[in-house]
């Protein structure tokens, strides 16, 4: 085992800022306990298990297996040690009011841009539940447990790209990913070692860049740079939900497409993301009026 203790610049919530980083109440990478939150992840050197703590303004961590080290370096990244909240200056009475609410959120940077794409990739077009369902699977599946005692919690670290790249298109289909989504999935695992280079980038390069991949657009690019980099004004363009989220938070509009959506988050461009995350938490949401999407299954066709 390794550890690290460090403390942040200003005020940090460790369980809302990773919070992020959950894609469903079972992603078996990630895990909130009443002692901190559990993490497994691929590093460029292997396997790492973490888990985190905070006591007052100090952050405990302590990592298993070969990327180990690795993962400590990128710890202060990943609690969001290089985004700057106090900046963020809301004009909007319900953000100043959520901006005080979720004091300590912030934006993580995860530096690991196939692990964020995998989830990105696999949620494209479908619905929540089916997403959280097809996601859960692929790590168990195709990844392997995390090592250390973050195995006993169940926790998966995520496939390797190479393996992903190796897989044919029908081997996903059992676990409710069509062809499309599932070749996406497989050129990216071959471009991988490219675009792990995109972290380095500002976000809209490295959203360009990303969309250069057959199967990425915006709304992928965008769901990947805002943990991988932790771009705070990447807007998921083309989501189902989000535009009318914004529109009936900032507006008292019950509805909203992608273009009303942008010109209401115009006055925050370099934080829309950070705009976006804090009306999610909100709970506040526009009222039905169209039954969801409902849920489908490919497996058995």
């Amino acid at each position: 085992m390794h550890q690290r203790t460090f403390t942040v610049d200003g005020r940090l919530d460790l369980r809302l800022t990773l919070s992020a980083l959950r894609h469903g109440p079972g992603d078996p990478t990630i895990r909130f306990t009443p002692d901190g939150v559990w993490r497994a992840t691929r590093t460029p050197c292997g396997p790492a298990a973490i888990h985190l703590s905070q006591t007052g303004d100090a952050v405990q961590v302590r990592a298993w297996g070969h990327g180990a080290p690795f993962a400590l370096d990128a710890a202060p990244d990943l609690v969001g040690s290089r985004d700057t909240p106090h900046r963020f200056r809301p004009r909007h009475a319900l953000l100043r009011e959520l901006q005080r609410r979720f004091v300590g959120l912030r934006m993580t940077r995860t530096s690991s841009v196939f692990e964020a794409l995998l989830p990105a990739v696999i949620e494209q077009k479908v619905t929540g539940l089916e997403a959280h369902r097809s996601y859960y699977s692929v790590v168990r599946i195709f990844g392997e447990p995390a090592p250390g005692p973050a195995a006993s919690l169940g926790l998966f670290v995520p496939p390797a790209p190479d393996a992903i790249a190796a897989l044919p298109y029908y081997a996903f289909h059992p676990l409710g990913v069509e062809r499309r989504r599932a070749d996406t999935l497989r050129r990216a695992g071959a471009l991988a070692p490219r675009l792990e280079a995109l972290a380095t980038l500002p976000g809209v390069d490295a959203s360009s860049r990303l969309q250069s991949v057959r199967g990425v657009g915006p709304w992928t690019a965008a769901e990947v740079t805002r943990v991988a980099i932790g771009d705070a004004d990447a807007v998921s363009v083309g989501d189902y939900h989000v535009p009318s989220l914004v529109a009936w938070s900032l507006a008292g509009e019950p509805r909203g497409d992608d273009a009303r959506m942008l010109e209401l988050l115009e006055p925050y461009r370099s934080e829309r993301a950070r705009v976006v995350r804090l009306l999610e938490l909100s709970g506040r949401f526009p009222p039905r009026q169209a039954p969801r999407m409902a849920p489908k299954s490919i497996a058995p066709i």
